[in-house]
């Protein structure tokens, strides 16, 4: 299982910690160390519906004209540049999730 996120994002430290206490193993792929790909960005789009941006975040309203005005190329060229626009954390394994809530979460036990 892989979670992708910012380290010192708070939704990113209380997935973390459900994981921890639950004692699933999990690799921690940080945006800050590891910018993610294109192929990334396309593979949770398919598995979300969506590209993964998180429009409430500060990092998204700075960018918001450019990526509301951009091709979906230019969106995910954005994303890429901007990390902290994603929304996260991104869990991919058996189960994929986009953002944390436990009780969803709890299907991974």
């Amino acid at each position: 299982m892989k979670v992708y996120g910012i380290k010192n994002c708070d939704t990113v430290k209380k997935a973390l910690k459900f994981l921890n206490e639950n004692n699933l193993e999990y690799e921690f792929i940080d945006f800050k160390k590891t910018a993610p790909t294109k192929a990334d960005i396309l593979r949770w789009k398919e598995a979300f519906g969506d590209l993964p941006v998180n429009k409430r975040g500060t990092t998204f309203r700075k960018i918001k004209e450019e990526y509301e005005s951009a091709t979906e190329a230019g969106k995910v060229k954005l994303l890429i540049e901007n990390s902290s626009a994603i929304k996260r954390p991104v869990l991919e394994g058996k189960s994929n999730f986009l953002g944390f809530k436990a009780d969803e979460w709890s299907e991974l036990l």
